[in-house]
């Protein structure tokens, strides 16, 4: 298991090998993807109990690495 932040984790035998929270099976796009739809992160961890409220940040931030690198012209 490669961990990527202290809550973001990623298994090739769990979800995939897709980014998780902290070895669940509630994926970082889970939390995205809410995120998109409009709940507030306290109707996220209404809806997913197992979360904490450090998870959702650590989403947002996985995602916002993923995104952020360099882009050379050729």
């Amino acid at each position: 298991m490669t961990y990527l932040s202290d809550r973001i984790t990623v298994d090739p035998e769990q979800c995939g090998g897709r980014p998780c929270i902290r070895g669940l099976r509630i994926r970082v796009t889970d939390v995205l993807d809410l995120f998109s739809a409009g709940l507030t992160a306290k109707q996220i961890l209404d809806e997913m109990p197992d979360l904490e409220g450090e998870d959702l940040k650590a989403s947002l931030q996985y995602a916002s690495r993923q995104i952020d690198h360099p882009v050379v012209a050729a």
